[in-house]
């Protein structure tokens, strides 16, 4: 049985709270709740979870001072901030402060479920392509860390299978390092981490490349990052 994506809803209001919560328990999802801040600051110190739901306007300890301590602490969980306040300024401040997207109420359900479809395929590449998958004119296969082409196999390394799997997720976008630095080796990028990547992907094209000198499936963007092109 699929083990169900276990998400934390923190939100002050009981009519917003239980609506969420009946529709995503009815999405399949498991949920659990938070009624103010510390509640959730104590919930996230003793359980981890796929996703959180934040309301900023929090009693005790606001849904901003949440989301800037739970970055600062390293914590990697996908927040989705949800909020009254609709001016753009406060949309690009809860972006700024970690959040991986934003939602103004009042919003329709539906519209917040792509939201978290769309935040989890975005952070959980597994969840978007799978664990055996065509990449460029590749086969993959994740769990024998493998790439297969024209019935030559080649073994990669555990890392290089979650490049692979984060760029298949996200074909045909330009990705910052460090947005591949948060994601794959969940941390925070430094200068180390640039060449720690740089490094990476120059093995990972030796492998999957027909030429790594130039290479067309993973593309360097000058002063911008790397690119899937399929």
């Amino acid at each position: 049985m699929e083990e169900k994506i276990n998400i934390l809803i923190v939100e002050d209001e009981e009519n917003i709270r239980n609506a969420l919560r009946d529709f995503l328990e009815f999405q399949n999802f498991e949920v659990t709740i938070a009624t103010d801040g510390q509640q959730a600051q104590d919930i996230v110190s003793k359980r981890q979870f796929n996703l959180i739901l934040l309301d900023l306007m929090l009693p005790k300890v606001s849904g901003e001072e949440l989301c800037t301590q739970w970055r600062q602490q390293g914590l990697v969980t996908p927040i989705i901030m949800l909020t009254a306040k609709g001016q753009e300024k406060d949309k690009i401040s809860g972006l700024n402060i970690g959040a991986d997207d934003y939602i103004t109420k009042p919003f329709s359900l539906e519209e917040l479920l792509a939201r978290i479809n769309a935040v989890l395929r975005r952070t959980d590449p597994a969840r978007a392509v799978g664990q055996v998958f065509k990449f460029a004119d590749l086969e993959v296969d994740i769990p024998e860390l493998k790439v297969t082409r024209d019935s030559t196999e080649t073994k990669i390394s555990a890392r290089e299978a979650q490049l692979i799997q984060y760029f298949a997720a996200n074909p045909n976008r330009i990705i910052p390092r460090d947005e591949l630095y948060q994601n794959v080796w969940n941390d925070t990028m430094t200068e180390l981490g640039t060449r720690t990547i740089d490094m990476h992907i120059a093995k990972l094209r030796s492998r999957i490349e027909i030429n790594s000198a130039q290479p067309q499936i993973i593309k360097t963007v000058r002063g911008a990052g790397y690119k899937y092109e399929c």
